[in-house]
């Protein structure tokens, strides 16, 4: 249940009993400190400004109107004209008994719409680095947020399979074939295929013409170019998969949606843009100048979407992918995790898929940008040699230090569980430590931070997960053994309760925003509230009604953050 929205509608409409024009912004949002309720409606004041009103006595008199009956305990003026509400203490003990008996914590499905994620999106011959991590987990962390909320989301991973580089590869590959040399298909020797193929068309201006040659041949499906095309993409997918398998990242090779996927469509696209009268030949390439853009000298900046050789770009590419989700996967939002420096790129693209009317304004085209991972040192994160870190080797050096603070933590344990819960913590403290930051920032990548049993980071989380379900185990009871109801009789209890209730709060921002620290930083108060309430509430030696409320609160605690996690795409564990 969203009780932001339950509420909100109640305010706006004794706003409108008010007097207040029809539509009037009723501003209600969660409350700071608890001395001020649950909830504050904080659109009094521009209201009664409007009005000519006095704010308080405005304020007054949406009290007067307003209709909580059963779910506020007490509704009082606060400053100039916040209206304080603190909800009833039996009310939200029935919400968390709906919640506990739910299997989705009595979180609403929305009217669901088709939303394309465009994330991931890797390139061909090359390994998966760093620089691919926080586009490819803050997607799917919002893909799972917004297929638990009901959506039919088709996942696009918008693979870099085409353009100049596979002319060199290609080139470099039938050179090698002359000489007798077989190229190894392995993806960590591809890398340097692939460095040695670009310096060759850097620099031999002879293989240079041969490169650009196959390009062309590729784009008109040659079959010799397609097939050593087919090899280097089918080796690429591999390698992919295994990264995502052990992020527990939901894309496969269904939701490969490659730049090749739109070749046959840029000719066709091309043409519509000139016989509309947004592209114009200049200096023999086709280009659509954008007034909302101007170069220095103040003129509308030309975007160029072929080039004089009959070459296409990126742009041309992008700007045929937001037609095709529109027209073939009938897409009511597309969200685009991209990074942040690809802005205006993206924006100059969707100005003429505008222009053009491939994607109506209904639909929505989303630019969700995210800064860049750092060092220590406040520069790209890179091994100590300079070069850029593989994503495998990251995950590796994940596992072997969370195989270390196991084993001092837990050297009881067997082998086999030791090595479980080290893969399992070290997956989650990449995620989680990414996660947990404000998507649009840059930020520090710190091992010994991102490992800790405290502070906003997964090790936390799941042990808090953990240390709940240790309770059960102790108590040896079931949900079904659980007889009484819930009653609050302390402050700790009301506080916990309440900040469960605003479970489906944190999922609709996170789905709205595409921002799941909203969720990390939900779980990390939640996990505090919980420490709270367990400090200052005895459960298994209370008295059995007290005991079996408070047992049922636990329960509720530890299946929230057990959703909450699993929805960013982070296991929990029964034992740590």
């Amino acid at each position: 249940m969203n009780i932001q929205a339950l509420i909100n509608n109640k305010v706006a409409q004794a706003l409108e009993a008010a007097g207040a024009p029809a539509g009037s912004p009723a501003a209600v949002r969660q409350s700071a400190k608890a001395q001020f309720g649950d909830y504050q409606a904080n659109g009094v004041m521009g209201v009664a400004k409007k009005l000519g009103m006095n704010p308080r006595e405005f304020a007054q008199k949406v009290i007067d109107c307003l209709e909580l009956d059963g779910i506020a305990e007490k509704v009082e003026i606060a400053g100039p004209g916040f209206i304080n509400i603190f909800l009833d203490k039996a009310w939200l003990a029935a919400r968390g008994e709906e919640a506990l008996a739910s299997e989705r914590l009595a979180v609403n499905a929305d009217e669901a719409q088709t939303i394309v994620v465009d994330y991931s999106a890797p390139n061909v011959a090359k390994e998966m680095h760093v620089g691919h991590l926080r586009s490819t987990i803050i997607g799917d962390a919002v893909v799972r947020t917004l297929e638990f909320l009901g959506h039919n989301v088709i996942r696009a991973n918008h693979l870099g399979d085409w353009g100049t580089q596979f002319g060199m590869l290609i080139a470099n590959m039938e050179r090698k074939e002359k000489e007798g040399r077989d190229v190894s298909m392995n993806i960590s020797d591809l890398e340097g295929f692939y460095r040695e193929s670009k310096v060759l068309y850097d620099e031999d201006e002879e293989f240079g013409k041969t490169a650009r040659n196959f390009v062309v041949r590729l784009q008109s499906g040659d079959e010799y170019c397609l097939d050593k095309w087919r090899q280097l993409v089918s080796i690429t997918l591999k390698q992919n998969q295994r990264n995502y398998d052990r992020l527990s990242v939901s894309l496969t090779d269904a939701n490969v949606m490659g730049e090749s996927m739109y070749n046959d469509m840029l000719a066709p696209v091309v043409a519509d843009l000139k016989q509309k009268g947004l592209a114009v030949e200049s200096d023999g390439a086709t280009v659509v100048f954008l007034d909302e853009y101007k170069n220095k000298d103040g003129d509308p900046m030309g975007v160029i979407i072929q080039k004089r050789d009959g070459g296409y770009l990126y742009t041309t590419t992008d700007i045929a992918c937001a037609k095709y989700r529109y027209e073939q996967l009938h897409a009511d939002r597309v969200l685009y995790f991209i990074d942040s420096r690809q802005h205006q790129h993206l924006m100059m693209a969707w100005s003429i898929v505008r222009k053009a009317g491939y994607v109506p304004e209904e639909v929505s085209l989303e630019h969700h940008a995210f800064g860049m991972m750092l060092g220590k040192d406040g520069r790209p994160f890179k091994t100590r040699a300079g070069g850029t870190v593989r994503l495998a080797d990251l995950l590796d050096e994940a596992e072997e230090r969370a195989n270390k603070l196991i084993e001092e933590k837990n050297p009881e344990l067997s082998a086999e569980e030791k090595a479980k819960i080290a893969t399992t913590v070290a997956m989650a403290a990449v995620k989680y430590s990414d996660l947990s930051k404000h998507r649009t920032t840059d930020y520090i990548f710190d091992w010994d931070n991102m490992l800790a049993f405290e502070g906003n980071t997964a090790p936390y989380m799941q042990y808090a997960y953990t240390r709940i379900a240790s309770i059960f185990k102790r108590a040896n009871v079931e949900l079904k053994d659980l007889t009484f109801p819930i009653v609050i009789n302390d402050e700790k209890e009301q506080s916990l309760l309440s900040k469960l209730l605003q479970f489906e709060e944190a999922v609709q921002s996170v789905a709205r925003e595409g921002q799941p620290h909203l969720m990390c930083t939900y779980l990390f108060e939640l996990a505090g509230l919980f420490s709270s309430f367990y400090e200052a509430c005895p459960i298994l030696n209370a008295e059995e009604a007290v005991k079996q409320s408070r047992l049922k609160l636990a329960l509720l605690t530890a299946n929230t953050l057990k959703k909450g996690l699993d929805l960013l795409g982070i296991e929990t564990l029964e034992r740590m």
